[in-house]
């Protein structure tokens, strides 16, 4: 697989990757998909090798999730799954498909989804680096303008007490 369509691999991949239970995901069909497999065909081959993917690894969507699916347009409705309960891939449960789907594409499409977890991971890396900038300008700022603001309630607190005149004084003398 050339550099350029694993970049566009990994630009689609990052669109489909989803977040159930606090961990992203990829939805069977999705990998299916990518694969260039059927959803059913990919699934035997996850419940013929169901020791290799625990909990973390794979999970199935509850009723609950599937109808957020539906809501947030993820999926047209409830019948596009066709009766099937999902299956939710975390990135090591991807990682163990390739080792039962044993295709040189199966390979190509893991290295493109293990690329765009780790880009991802480093995306959010930065954001939080930028994140804890951004806390400390507001810190550093807020002391910069305490002093401003002090300076003036001193300049509105003076307003009040009498002025001495400045200029001449207008008078024939």
């Amino acid at each position: 697989m050339s550099a350029k369509s694993t970049k566009i691999h990994s630009e689609n991949i990052a669109q489909l990757i989803l977040m159930f239970r606090g961990q992203k995901v990829l939805l069977d069909f999705h990998l299916a998909n990518l694969y260039e497999v059927e959803t059913r065909t990919l699934k035997q081959q996850v419940k013929r090798n169901l020791s290799r993917f625990p909990e973390d690894f794979m999970f199935k969507l509850s009723k609950v999730e599937i109808n957020e699916l539906v809501s947030q347009n993820v999926i047209p409705s409830k019948s596009f799954l066709g009766g099937a309960t999902p299956m939710a891939f975390t990135e090591q449960g991807v990682a163990m498909l390739s080792s039962v789907l044993r295709s040189a594409k199966a390979v190509d499409v893991n290295i493109a989804i293990m690329r765009t977890f780790v880009q991802l991971r480093k995306l959010l890396e930065s954001n939080s680096d930028l994140k804890k900038k951004i806390t400390a300008m507001e810190k550093k700022y807020d002391q910069q303008f305490k002093v401003v603001f002090e300076a003036i309630k001193k300049l509105i607190a003076q307003d009040g007490l009498p002025r001495k005149r400045i200029g001449y004084k207008s008078g024939g003398n």
